[in-house]
């Protein structure tokens, strides 16, 4: 993936895994077009990359032949992550798939009703004879045959511009348009409609039924094949359709980007408000630098909301993969040079991402992804989709947010009124939730945060999604706003943005990161009527019969996240009683944070549902083994790893920027822990040999340092690609937790600290040299109080706030050591 400053492919996952696009196109069984590679050497580079086999056409065809259709559909369907189809049915082949049949690809099938198409078949129905079709007869028989079938399709299309270009008349008489019917049956029969009076006819025809059924008209725009004369093309030539008052409801789709008429498209988006832009076919059949340019001039002036992607694959598996590649890559590029103009912010280009790729096309075609249904009675009025039915299919909606005590919690709204109004008002909430305790449910003294005063939680759209434990419910991470548009200092989601952007406006660079999710499986167990949570098995390490005993729990939290969008990297049996871990994937570290707390609340729940109890605290048993949320980190720009050192920039496998990054992370270890390691029992759990981080000290591959710098397969053994936390846990806030991390690396590469030596050994040997990090909260609170940096960049007033928080409940647990037993309720 090519490049520029703003690394815009971490925001959205690299390479295929942003949200997958809505796609057109029809299935066809046969050999593959050589002419068609032929002419297009970047695309048969593609495919080949993707068989991982050589770049020519006879060894793709060899692979194709070898591995068979039903084979190739699957690889090129998952990797192009495609989450619905539109199928077009009005072109033929000599050999198709049904509609029924693409459902093995895809959770979703839509059908798109040509209307040229139908009107054909049916002025050519053999049971009439062509001399007794009369307009009124022929009306009656297509209207009739389009309303019974307006709940069974997405869309309308039109390829009135094949025919007889664009210039329709809404006002074309019916004497006109008689007069070109029987022009049209004078010809030699299968029928093929050309006269421009009956093409307009149908075409005015098929939009007052579309106003009726509420459904979109995607018509075709800009270039195409030979037959088509490109002057009548420029969707300039609709201004009469848009501008009669009949259609100012219909919601009309210009196809293909309408290049190279892309401007024109932008503008009429933008002054009429039903007019939508699909950039498909000009993706990928252009030049790199035709597609980027198109694109670009579609959203000089169109709104975002009203821009959208489809693959316009059609006949072979391949141009559906080749479709969704290009365009995740140009649509990366041109959103990222927004962003460095100035036009978005990061936050709004994720957004956009969102919109584009996915969030468009399932309002504009009213789909639903998730369950496999197409919404007729849903409605789009005011950028919002209406409640006619959505509570037919979704009941609640989770409004979740992460306090500074690292708990997770959540308002609920029925799906209505969220959909109606929350989602963009978000609801009210008091000032005090960012002061509460793991103890008590109000605020702490010295947060300066009382029931006075109330925020908004406002839903970011672009992480609600569907309970894989619960269909009938959602869940959406929230921002805390003080007014509309405007972060709160407390908020811990805006603190973690507000770092990343210091960072990568200072520094041109952003940070991954990857969470090792570490817990306790607990079963109940009563006892005399006492009921206790006791281990779920006492295996030990990596065990086969450990993971054997949870196989359909962790089979079910596995499906679950990866419905979630959530990458499952590892899994396996850890070393205390009933402990497991499961590693997620690396992504932008905002990213990293919001699935964190979606991958814990999808793996308590599961436990839950099997009647267990999943617990991530960091030492629910004193006299077992801890709980960790090691966090791996990397730093990035312009889609290249740049903490990795290289032959001429190494500094034990760390480049420069690495090194100065991490040592600043190093130098503020102590205070980070304030925020990574955030309870009193967090504590318990980093002691000397629990590969935990007892000391302060890195070291390469060295699990007992609490900062290990790593080399994972395929990187070269001169080199290191990420360094690990291990002095992170549960009861972190991770979004706190991150900003910390990020604010000490910034301080590192502002001042250029420099890293001592490596450990290469276990540092409980060298416990006389190395200094001890906090044993407990209050020498880690102690060091945050006089750590101006991080002050400076996390926020005042919220460091403030989250170390009255730590006094809090140093104090309550040392006064009630028998608190701690309620703590696994809670993390």
């Amino acid at each position: 993936m090519t490049g520029c400053p703003l690394s815009l492919a971490k925001l959205l996952g690299a390479g295929l895994e942003c949200p997958a696009p809505i796609v057109h196109g029809v299935m066809r069984c046969g050999s593959f077009p050589r002419q068609w590679l032929r002419t297009e050497t970047r695309s048969l580079r593609d495919i080949a990359a993707l068989y991982n086999c050589e770049a020519s056409l006879e060894k793709v065809e060899e692979f194709r032949t070898a591995e068979g259709l039903k084979s190739i559909s699957s690889k090129c369907f998952e990797a192009a992550n495609i989450s619905a189809i539109l199928i077009d049915d009005g072109i033929t082949f000599d050999k198709m798939l049904d509609l029924e049949s693409h459902k093995a690809l895809s959770p979703l099938i839509g059908r798109v009703l040509r209307i040229e198409r139908l009107a054909e078949t049916i002025i050519n129905d053999e049971s009439f004879s062509g001399s007794s079709w009369t307009l009124d007869s022929f009306t009656e028989s297509y209207v009739a045959k389009l309303k019974s079938v307006s709940t069974q399709i997405v869309a309308l299309k039109s390829i009135a511009a094949y025919r007889s270009g664009l210039e329709i008349n809404p006002n074309v008489s019916k004497t006109d348009a008689e007069d070109g019917l029987r022009k049209e049956l004078t010809g030699p029969r299968p029928f093929r409609i050309t006269n421009k009076n009956l093409i307009d006819y149908l075409f005015t025809c098929s939009l007052e039924i579309a106003v009726s059924a509420n459904l979109p008209v995607q018509i075709h725009t800009g270039f195409g094949d030979k037959d088509l004369d490109l002057r009548k093309c420029n969707p300039l030539h609709l201004r009469a359709v848009l501008e009669d008052k009949r259609f100012s409801k219909c919601q009309i789709v210009l196809l293909h980007a309408s290049y190279p008429f892309s401007k024109e498209a932008s503008y009429l988006a933008s002054v009429y408000s039903q007019v939508y832009l699909d950039f498909g076919l000009a993706i990928p059949k252009l030049s790199v630098h035709g597609m980027t340019s198109s694109l670009k001039e579609l959203l000089e002036l169109a709104p975002i909301k009203k821009v959208m992607f489809s693959t316009d694959g059609y006949a072979f598996p391949e141009t559906y993969y080749l479709g969704a590649k290009k365009a995740r890559d140009v649509v990366y590029n041109v959103l990222a040079a927004a962003c460095e103009d100035g036009d978005l912010s990061i936050q709004e280009a994720i957004e956009a991402v969102d919109d584009i790729f996915r969030r468009n096309a399932l309002h504009l075609y009213k789909l639903n992804v998730t369950n496999g249904s197409i919404n007729n009675e849903t409605t789009i009025a005011g950028g919002g989709v209406s409640s006619t039915s959505v509570e037919e299919d979704v009941l609640f909606v989770r409004i979740i947010w992460s306090d500074a005590s690292g708990q997770n919690r959540c308002r609920v709204v029925p799906a209505g009124r969220f959909y109606e109004v929350t989602r963009n008002k978000g609801v009210g909430l008091t000032f005090a939730v960012m002061g509460m305790t793991s103890f008590c449910d109000g605020p702490a003294d010295g947060t300066n945060l009382t029931g006075v005063g109330e925020i908004r939680l406002v839903p970011d759209m672009p992480t609600l999604l569907r309970l894989p434990w619960s269909s009938r419910e959602e869940m959406v991470m929230a921002d805390m706003q003080i007014r509309p548009g405007e972060a709160w200092e407390y908020c811990p989601r805006n603190a973690l943005r507000k770092v990343t952007k210091v960072l990568l406006d200072e520094f041109n660079v952003t940070m991954k990161a990857g969470f090792e999710n570490e817990f306790f499986l607990r079963r109940k167990l009563v006892s005399d009527g006492v009921e206790q949570w006791v281990p779920y098995d006492n295996t030990n390490y990596c065990s086969t019969s450990a993971f054997d005993g949870a196989s359909s729990i962790l089979q079910e939290v596995y499906s679950s996240l990866k419905t979630s969008d959530i990458v499952v990297e590892q899994l396996h049996a850890e070393s205390g009683k009933g402990q497991f871990e499961i590693a997620l994937k690396y992504i932008l570290c905002t990213l990293a944070a919001d699935k964190l707390i979606y991958a814990r609340e999808t793996i308590k729940s599961i436990a839950r549902k099997h009647g267990l109890l999943a617990t991530f605290l960091p030492k629910p048993d004193l006299n077992d083994i801890g709980s960790g949320s090691h966090v791996h980190l990397s730093l990035w720009e312009d889609d290249q790893n740049v903490f990795m050192g290289s032959s001429k920039d190494n500094f034990y496998g760390m480049s420069k920027t690495g090194a100065q990054f991490l040592a600043g992370v190093y130098h503020h270890l102590s205070s980070i822990l304030a925020f990574t390691a955030p309870h009193p029992n967090s504590y318990d759990r980093i002691q000397p040999n629990t590969w935990s981080g007892a000391y302060l000290c890195w070291g390469k591959e060295n699990r007992e340092a609490p900062l290990r710098t790593a080399c994972p397969p395929g990187v070269p053994l001169e080199l290191v690609s990420n360094f690990e936390i291990k002095s992170f846990d549960a009861c972190a806030n991770p979004h706190l937790g991150l900003a910390a991390i990020v604010a000490a690396g910034i301080d590192g590469l502002r001042r250029g600290l420099k890293l001592p030596e490596p450990v290469e050994s276990n540092p409980a040997d060298y416990a006389s040299k190395l200094q001890r990090l906090p044993q407990n909260l209050q020498e880690s609170v102690e060091s945050l109080s006089g750590d101006k940096v991080l002050h400076e960049l996390i926020g005042d007033k919220l460091v403030k706030a989250a170390i009255a928080i730590r006094k809090a409940e140093i104090d309550h647990y040392a006064k009630n050591p028998g608190a701690f037993n309620d703590l696994i309720y809670r993390y």
